[in-house]
């Protein structure tokens, strides 16, 4: 079991505090909105395995920092070599299982635009959007990656098979109030309300039994929980061996005269 005083300072990209057994994690780079950086892409499986460890945690809000949830990639991918890649893909098939894994219901506050890594917050059991959130998928195909790090089996969950393809293949935005009618988001708040609004919620869940927030928490994550272990590992295979086909090895040179 981990406690709350050994892990809360350990990670630079995942801020944390809790009052009454109601855990809020902040993602954030340098007090700003989050970029997705090798270091945050290390990290977060860590921190969500030890919140998970944490027999303390009783509610848990996962927010974001500054104006933006998650917009900003700075994660060199060209020349990741193989190993490298093997080391992302075991990053992350654990991030998305230690999220799972925390055994207590997760409230996400998405203070912005998503438009990378969106899946971290839509995977909560709750999900409150500020009028200025957008989500979007612009890390995979539309930069050349196959997304296979578990999209592929999140959002056609969230969307439906067809537009969630569309989706995917076209990086196309949706704002907070689409989010809403299509069942993203379960509220959309003004930004100023966005916090006070997750902890309302957390508060009243946080007045069930510890045995009542746990199960719960294991009923509602079932489902995807299975999903993911069929084609998680798969999709991020296959995502690791385009990435290393396309962008870090020189193209192949034609073929000599005269042969095919």
């Amino acid at each position: 079991m981990s406690r709350f005083e050994e892990y809360r300072d350990r990670f630079a990209d995942v801020a944390m505090e809790r009052h009454d057994g109601i855990l809020q994690v902040s993602l954030h780079t340098d007090g700003g909105s989050l970029k997705w950086s090798e270091r945050a892409h290390r990290e977060l499986p860590e921190a969500f395995r030890q919140i998970a460890t944490d027999p303390d945690n009783r509610v848990v809000i996962l927010t974001g920092t500054g104006p933006d949830f998650l917009t900003e990639m700075a994660f060199e991918r060209r020349n990741t070599t193989p190993l490298g890649w093997d080391r992302i893909a075991h990053e992350g098939r654990h991030m998305l299982f230690d999220l799972l894994d925390i055994e207590v219901p997760v409230i996400a506050a998405v203070n912005g635009p998503a438009t990378e890594h969106a899946e971290l917050a839509l995977l909560s059991d709750i999900v409150l959007a500020s009028e200025t959130a957008a989500f979007a998928d612009h890390q995979h195909v539309v930069a050349g990656v196959v997304p296979g790090d578990g999209v592929h089996i999140v959002w056609p969950w969230l969307l439906g098979m067809n537009r969630a393809r569309h989706f995917l293949l076209t990086g196309r935005t949706i704002g907070a109030r689409e989010a809403l009618e299509l069942g993203l988001v379960a509220e959309v708040l003004p930004p100023e309300r966005l916090l006070e609004r997750a902890w309302e919620l957390a508060r009243q869940l946080a007045g069930n039994t510890t045995l009542t927030l746990r199960y719960t928490r294991a009923c509602l994550t079932m489902l995807i929980r299975r999903e993911l272990r069929f084609g998680l590992a798969h999709g991020l295979a296959l995502e690791s061996l385009a990435a290393v086909d396309a962008r870090s090895f020189p193209p192949s040179p034609p073929p000599a005269p005269g042969r095919p």
